[in-house]
Formats: structure tokens, C-alpha cells, sequence
């Protein structure tokens, strides 16, 4: 019986625990803070939305998912959960939250099946270094606490949401082992542009780097937030132009001709009943066609076409990105090319497995990011149990 060390205890840990123990392994989960499965509570707004049935590999920024969702895809996670307890709904987009709308509902079934399957958690307990030794892993605490395991699961977390213990140790651990880290950035964050308009939402058409998405904007005092601006938030850089289209269902031609049959009004109310009064005043002002007491009556053809224009492609400069507090998950981590896709365990250290948001992959808003942390952890939890040749 192959004796597992579970380090960490998030989706991917939790999911590597129980799967490890169901074939076979004796399971120790270590966990750093007061409790397990912290960050799980604060999804989905507290409600969890813990996969997508629409979920396939082209969702994720690498090909490297293919293996580990094929073993375990979305309808594999529902029927899971829905063993363990938990029934599921869902939603729009294909979003699976639990049918009671709590994410502390999902965290409880998994507990409860943690002591079901005997599966040992030590809390309090922040791992600082692991070594390799001729048996297997000698793993040591920050209160000089020492543990000994066959296997370990690194499943550390990446470094978004700090306050819920992922805060980026974990690389540091990995490097130690001999694993390179490539560059992480904030991802699924809100976006600080060159200026701000506090308190307004609009749906638009949000593009960075030819990248679309579009959905609810929401403008702040910051800049930019939002589920579409949030799944750009992927790719923007400092520096890149954010264009949003307030008018995605209309062309420009389409617009423009709406415009011109405008019935007389002050700019002040040109476009109110097309896009929020406050964001269109702002837009007319940039459009630099004179003040908002101006009568719409004497707007020439070419200054109509060019709000429409501004309408169809209102660029802001993005600034920065707000910090890893804001963070939902990480864009970057161990490198993918020192892992094997098809069980998760490093190709460097023979009996070392990586999963989740420790691993350089990452996905839009929607529940695909949990779904990475059930898939790689069952296959890592299956493979440190001896079960890998089933991959």
C-alpha cells in the first residue's frame, strides 16, 4: 500500500485524496490553513460553479488537458458529485452549480467523503521544502514538523486569491525539486485602463489581441471588470488597447443610417434609448463634435458616422491589472513540458505529481478551471495509488 502525501487541500487535492484512496493508497492530506477547501467557498459568488457541461480541451490555454478530461470529463465530475451527495443544476452556458445554490454545500459532501474513505488531514501544517530520498519523500513544516510519504501530490494552488493560503509557495517548493516555473500573471482579474467611468454596466463586444468575448462590462473607477473582460484578462498586457462595441448585434452601416433618422434632440440625449446616458456623453465628448447643448439637427454626415464608429470601437489603454487578491486563478506555472499529461507526475522527480493551478494552465470564466482541478487530481490521485499504467 503505497502511503500518499497530499500537499495541499483545494479542488485538485481534495479530488487526488479521495481517488488516491479509493485505490488503495493510505492518504494524508497537509494543509496550511485552519481548514480545507477555503478557496471552494468563494466561487461562483459563493455558489460554486464547479464545472461546465460544455467543457472540452479547446477551452484551456494548452492540449495538455486532453488526457486527464477524457478520464474524467464534465459528466464524469456531475455523476461524482451526485454519488457523494450533491445534485446539480444548470445554467446558462452550460454553467453546473449545486442545485442548492451554496458553494459550502459542495465542500461538505467532499468532507464528508474524506472520512468515509479515512482519509488522514493535518491542518496547520505550511510545507517548506521536500526532499527526494531513496524510499521516497521526506517533507518538512515551517514548525519543523516532518513527514515521510511513498508519493506526493503537489497540489500547492497557484498564487490568485492569496487570502485563501494560495500564495504562490508552491513553485518555490517545485523549483527546489528542479522544476522551472514559466512567467504567472494575475488571470480572470479586472483590467486599470487610462480612464475610468464609476458605476455603469453595459453589454459590449470586448477584443484584445484579436481575442472576442462578449457580456456584461462594467466600468469602474478603475477601469474595466466584468465576466467578458475578466476572460480577456488572460492575454491583455500593459500597453494593449481594449476596444469594446457597444452595439455588437448592429454593423456600423447599420448604426450609422439609425443615427442619421435620429429625431431632433440636443447631444445631450442623442443617444439615450441606444447605450447608458452617461457612458454615450462621455463617448460624444471624445468624439470632439462640439458640446452636448449642440442640436443633433446640424450634425453633418461624417461627424454621425464617426459616433458611429466610436460606438462600434471605443478604445481604452489598459494600465495594469488589479492584484492577486482580485485574481481568480493564475495564467503561467510549472512548465507542461516536465509533466506527463497522462498522470500528472513529473518527468524530473519519479513519484512527485502536479495538478490544478500549480500547473501552466489556465481557462475562461464558466466552472472550466474547477474542472481542471477534478481532472488532473483524479488522474495524479489514480497514478500516486499505483493505478497509472490505466491512463
Amino acid at each position: 500500500m503505497n502511503r500518499v502525501a497530499v500537499l495541499g487541500g483545494g479542488a485538485s487535492g481534495i479530488m487526488a485524496a479521495l481517488t488516491a484512496a479509493e485505490y488503495g493508497a493510505q492518504v494524508t492530506i497537509l494543509e496550511k490553513n485552519h481548514r480545507i477547501g477555503k478557496k471552494l467557498l468563494i466561487t461562483g459568488n459563493g455558489r460554486c460553479n464547479f464545472t461546465n457541461i460544455n467543457g472540452k480541451a479547446e477551452d484551456y490555454s494548452s492540449a495538455f488537458v486532453s488526457d486527464a478530461l477524457n478520464a474524467f470529463p464534465p459528466l464524469k465530475t456531475i455523476e461524482f458529485f451526485k454519488e457523494i451527495g450533491l445534485i446539480a443544476t444548470v445554467e446558462d452556458g452550460g454553467r453546473i452549480y449545486p442545485q442548492s445554490g451554496q458553494a459550502a454545500a459542495v465542500l461538505e459532501v467532499l468532507l464528508l467523503e474524506l472520512g468515509r474513505r479515512n482519509i488522514k488531514v493535518i491542518c496547520d501544517f505550511d510545507v517548506d521544502k521536500i526532499n527526494r530520498t531513496e524510499s521516497g519523500f521526506e517533507i518538512f513544516g515551517k514548525n519543523n514538523d516532518r513527514i515521510f510519504a511513498d508519493r506526493i501530490v503537489a497540489a500547492f494552488g497557484g498564487k490568485a486569491a492569496p487570502n485563501t493560503g494560495s500564495d504562490g509557495s508552491g513553485y518555490r517548493i517545485l523549483q527546489g525539486l528542479g522544476h522551472s516555473v514559466t512567467p504567472i500573471f494575475p488571470a480572470l482579474v479586472q483590467l486599470k485602463t487610462d480612464r475610468s467611468i464609476r458605476g455603469v454596466r453595459a453589454k459590449a463586444k470586448v477584443t484584445v489581441d484579436s481575442i472576442s468575448e462578449i457580456g456584461e462590462v462594467q466600468f469602474t473607477e478603475y477601469g474595466l471588470s466584468g465576466i467578458p473582460v475578466l476572460d480577456i484578462s488572460r492575454y491583455a498586457k500593459i500597453g494593449d488597447v481594449i476596444t469594446l462595441d457597444l452595439m455588437p448585434d448592429y454593423s456600423e452601416n447599420e448604426l450609422f443610417e439609425y443615427l442619421k433618422e435620429r429625431k431632433p434632440q440636443k447631444l445631450e440625449t442623442y443617444l439615450v434609448g441606444i447605450i447608458n446616458k452617461q457612458l454615450g456623453q462621455m463617448l460624444l465628448k471624445e468624439c470632439e463634435i462640439g458640446k452636448l447643448s449642440r442640436e443633433s439637427a446640424n450634425l453633418k454626415d461624417f461627424e454621425i458616422r464617426e459616433i458611429a464608429k466610436k460606438i462600434k470601437n471605443w478604445n481604452f489603454t489598459v494600465k495594469g491589472k488589479m492584484p492577486w487578491g482580485n485574481a481568480q486563478t493564475t495564467r503561467g506555472g510549472i512548465a507542461l513540458c516536465e509533466v506527463s499529461s497522462k498522470t500528472m507526475q513529473s518527468k524530473l522527480v519519479k513519484g512527485c505529481y502536479i495538478t490544478g493551478e500549480l500547473l501552466d494552465i489556465d481557462a475562461p470564466c464558466g466552472g472550466f478551471n474547477l474542472q481542471w482541478a477534478w481532472s488532473s487530481g483524479f488522474v495524479a490521485g489514480r497514478a500516486a495509488a499505483g493505478h497509472g499504467d490505466l491512463i
